[in-house]
C-alpha cells in the first residue's frame, strides 16, 4: 500500500503542473509544416482559384484565464504557390505582389475577441506591399491541448475577405475579383 502512495503524488503533481501551464500566459511559435495562409478568388466568373503561401512564420500569445493574446504572421510572399509556375512568376511581378520590393507581407493583431477561454475574432492589420489596412478574421476553429510531441498546443484556422486594390493590386478588376478570401491556418507549441 505504501508502494502506491509515491506513484499517485507523482501522478497528482503531474496533472497539477499541467493544468497550470494550461492556465498561464504562454508564447507558442508556430510549426512550419502546418502553418500557412490561402487565398482564394473569382477568376472571369469561370471558377474560384486556390493558391497559398508555403512559408509562413507565426508567433501567439494566449491567456485563457485573462481571455487575452496576441498574434503575429510573417508571410514570405515569394513562396506563393498557385500550382504553375509561370503564374508563381506573374504573381511574384509588379503588377501583383512585386516580391522584388516588397518579399514579406505581416498581419499583427491589435485585439482578439474571446467567447470563454476560446478566441472567435481576430481584429488586426495586414500589411502587403508596402500597403496596411485594418482586417478582421473569423476564428472558424481553434484547439488548446497537447500535441503528439507532448507539447502545449494551440492551432486555428482564421479567415477573413480584403479587397486586393486596396493593396495596389488592382489589376484586371473586375473581371477578375477585387474581393480576395483570406486563410490563415497555424499550428504552433510552446517551448
Amino acid at each position: 500500500m505504501h508502494l502506491l502512495k509515491p506513484a499517485v503524488a507523482a501522478s497528482v503533481l503531474s496533472l497539477a503542473l499541467a493544468t497550470a501551464a494550461f492556465g498561464a500566459p504562454a508564447t507558442y511559435t508556430s510549426e512550419p509544416n502546418h502553418t500557412f495562409v490561402r487565398f482564394s478568388y473569382n477568376h472571369l466568373g469561370f471558377s474560384t482559384q486556390e493558391s497559398r503561401f508555403n512559408t509562413v512564420k507565426a508567433t501567439v500569445t494566449y491567456d485563457p484565464a485573462a481571455k487575452t493574446g496576441s498574434v503575429e504572421v510573417l508571410i514570405d510572399t515569394k513562396s506563393v504557390d498557385t500550382g504553375s509556375e509561370l503564374f508563381n512568376g506573374h504573381i511574384q511581378g509588379p503588377d501583383y505582389l512585386d516580391t522584388a520590393q516588397f518579399g514579406t507581407a505581416t498581419f499583427k493583431s491589435t485585439s482578439i475577441k474571446f467567447d470563454g477561454d476560446k478566441p472567435v475574432s481576430v481584429e488586426g492589420n495586414l500589411t502587403v506591399k508596402g500597403v496596411t489596412k485594418p482586417v478582421t478574421l473569423a476564428v472558424t476553429s481553434f484547439k488548446h491541448g497537447m500535441n503528439m510531441q507532448k507539447k502545449d498546443a494551440i492551432g486555428a484556422d482564421a479567415t477573413g475577405t480584403i479587397k486586393r486594390s486596396e493593396f495596389n493590386m488592382g489589376k484586371a478588376v473586375p473581371l477578375v475579383s477585387d474581393e480576395v478570401n483570406l486563410e490563415i491556418v497555424i499550428e504552433a507549441a510552446a517551448p
